[in-house]
C-alpha cells in the first residue's frame, strides 16, 4: 500500500515537502562535514568550496550557496523566492592534519559523483570515517618526528650530534604537547613550551664536553614546530581570492612563530638561572652540507612527515622520492645564480606537476603528496629568524625585515609553483591517456575498451539480438 494512500491531496503535498527539506537538512549538514574534515587537514578554502558544491549539486541542490572562513563554514540554499531560506553552520573544532581521514573523504566524495553511494550511505560511512582510529599506532607518530627531526638536521648540515639532539627533543616536544593540549591549553603555550625544551635540551649540550655549535642544536630542535605549512596555506588562500582566511591563517603562522621565540627565550632564563653559559644564539642558524647529504635528508624528512600526519603507507616512498628530485632540483638552479624564492618555484612546480600523476596512481589526494614534499622548503627558519630581530630590535630591524620578506616571496613562490603545476598536469594527464589509448591496441585478448551504452546498443543490433 501507497503511503499517501488515505491522506488528502494537501496532507500528501505537504507529507512530501517536508520529506524534501529533511533531504535538504541531510545534504546540508553532509557537505559541512566533509567540508570541516578538508579544511581542518589543511585543505585550501578554495578546494574546500569547491567540493561541498560539487557534493550540493549533485544532491539537487543548484543554487546552494557556502562560505568557508578560517573557523567556521555555512550553506544556504532557498527552493525558490516563496520559501523561507536555510541556513546551517558548523565550526572547525580542531586543526590535526590528518591524511588519513581526509583520502577517506575524498574517496567518499568520488563515489557520491559517481552515484556509488546515494545520501544515506554517504553520511553512514562519513559517521565510519569520523568515529574510527588509525592505521599507525600514536607511538609511530612520534618516531616520525624523531625520524624527520634527525633528517631536518642532517639537512641543514648538523651532523650526527645534532640530529640525534633533535630527535630527543622531537619526542620530548611531542609528548609533552600531547599532554598540554589534553588540557585544553591554547597552542601558543604549546609552542612556548617546545621552544623551551628545545633551548634546555641544546643548553645541556653545551653543558657537556661535546664541541656543538649549540645555534645549530636549537634550530634543529624547533624545526617541527616552524609555522612555514601555514603561511603557505596563507598565501595559497590569497591566490585563490579567499582573503579574510588567509589573513587567519596568517595570524596564526606568526602566533605559532612568537611562542617558539618566547619558548626560546623562557629557556634561555633558566640556563642562566642554572649557571649554564650559552653563547649568543643566531636564530635560524644553518650549517655546511654536501648535495647527497641534503638530497638525502629531504627526502627522508619528507616521508616520516607524512607518516606522522597519517598518510596511507603507499603515498609515504612515492613522497621521499619525489622530494628528493625536487631538492637536487632545486640546489641545481639556486647553484646556478638564481635566488632562493626562484630555486623554490622551480622545485614547486616539479612538485605540483609530478603530484597529480603520482596521487592518481596511489589512491590519494594531490594535497597528501605535493604538501609533504614541500616541508623541506618551507621558510619556517626565515620567519623565526626574522621574527627574532624584530623583537630584538636595534640594527638588526631591518635585517628582521629582510628575512620576513624571504620568507613571504618563499612561500609565494611555493605555493603559485605548486598550483601552475597542477594545473600543467591536468590537461598533460588527459593528452597523455589519450595518446596511451592511440598506443596499446590492437589488443590479442580483451576488450580494448569498455563499450558505451549506445554502442552496446549498435552492437546487439547487429547481432540480431
Amino acid at each position: 500500500m501507497d503511503q499517501h494512500d488515505g491522506l488528502s491531496p494537501e496532507e500528501s503535498e505537504a507529507e512530501v515537502a517536508a520529506e524534501r527539506t529533511r533531504e535538504i537538512h541531510l545534504t546540508m549538514d553532509l557537505c559541512l562535514r566533509i567540508g570541516e574534515m578538508l579544511l581542518s587537514s589543511g585543505a585550501g578554502a578554495a578546494d574546500v568550496t569547491a567540493t561541498m558544491r560539487a557534493v550540493a549539486d549533485h544532491f539537487g541542490l543548484r543554487q546552494a550557496e557556502v562560505d568557508v572562513t578560517f573557523t567556521a563554514l555555512s550553506m544556504s540554499h532557498q527552493r525558490s523566492i516563496d520559501d523561507v531560506p536555510m541556513l546551517m553552520m558548523r565550526h572547525v573544532q580542531q586543526r590535526d592534519i590528518d591524511y588519513e581521514d581526509l583520502t577517506a573523504v575524498d574517496h567518499l566524495v568520488r563515489d557520491i559523483l559517481t552515484d556509488q553511494a546515494d545520501l544515506f550511505l554517504a553520511r553512514t560511512r562519513m559517521a565510519t570515517i569520523v568515529s574510527l582510529g588509525h592505521a599507525f599506532p600514536r607511538w609511530a607518530v612520534t618516531v616520525a618526528w624523531a625520524v624527520m627531526a634527525a633528517a631536518v638536521g642532517v639537512f641543514l648540515g648538523g651532523g650526527v650530534v645534532v640530529s640525534a639532539v633533535a630527535a630527543v627533543a622531537a619526542v620530548l616536544i611531542d609528548r609533552v604537547q600531547i599532554l598540554m593540549a589534553r588540557r585544553r591549553l591554547p597552542f601558543f603555550y604549546l609552542q612556548v613550551a617546545g621552544g623551551a625544551i628545545a633551548t634546555l635540551l641544546a643548553a645541556a649540550v653545551a653543558a657537556s664536553p661535546i664541541e656543538v655549535d649549540e645555534s645549530l642544536v636549537v634550530t634543529a630542535n624547533i624545526i617541527l614546530l616552524l609555522a612555514g605549512i601555514g603561511l603557505m596555506g596563507a598565501v595559497q588562500d590569497a591566490l585563490t581570492g579567499f582573503y579574510l582566511t588567509s589573513s587567519a591563517r596568517l595570524i596564526e603562522a606568526m602566533m605559532a612563530t612568537a611562542g617558539i621565540i618566547a619558548g626560546v627565550a623562557l629557556g634561555i632564563s633558566v640556563a642562566d638561572g642554572l649557571m649554564i653559559p650559552l653563547d649568543a644564539l643566531v636564530p635560524g642558524q644553518l650549517g655546511n652540507a654536501d648535495l647527497p647529504t641534503i638530497v638525502a635528508g629531504a627526502a627522508v624528512s619528507s616521508a616520516a612527515f607524512s607518516v606522522a600526519c597519517y598518510a596511507p603507507r603507499r603515498a609515504v616512498l612515492p613522497v621521499g622520492l619525489i622530494t628528493g628530485v625536487a631538492a637536487l632540483i632545486s640546489q641545481t638552479v639556486e647553484v646556478s645564480g638564481f635566488g632562493r624564492a626562484a630555486a623554490a618555484g622551480v622545485a614547486a612546480f616539479f612538485i605540483g606537476l609530478v603530484a597529480y600523476a603520482v596521487a592518481g596512481r596511489v589512491r590519494v589526494p594531490p594535497l597528501v603528496v605535493a604538501v609533504p614534499a614541500i616541508v623541506p622548503f618551507l621558510p619556517g627558519l626565515s620567519i623565526y629568524r626574522g621574527l627574532t630581530w624584530l623583537a630584538d630590535g636595534g640594527y638588526l630591524v631591518s635585517q628582521g625585515i629582510l628575512a620576513l620578506m624571504t620568507a613571504i616571496s618563499v612561500a609565494i613562490a611555493l605555493a603559485s609553483g605548486v598550483i601552475l603545476g597542477e594545473y600543467v598536469a591536468q590537461p598533460l594527464k588527459r593528452e597523455a591517456r589519450k595518446l596511451e589509448g592511440r598506443l596499446a591496441g590492437p589488443r590479442l585478448v580483451g576488450p580494448f575498451r569498455a563499450l558505451t551504452r549506445a554502442e552496446r546498443r549498435a552492437l546487439r543490433k547487429q547481432s540480431g539480438g
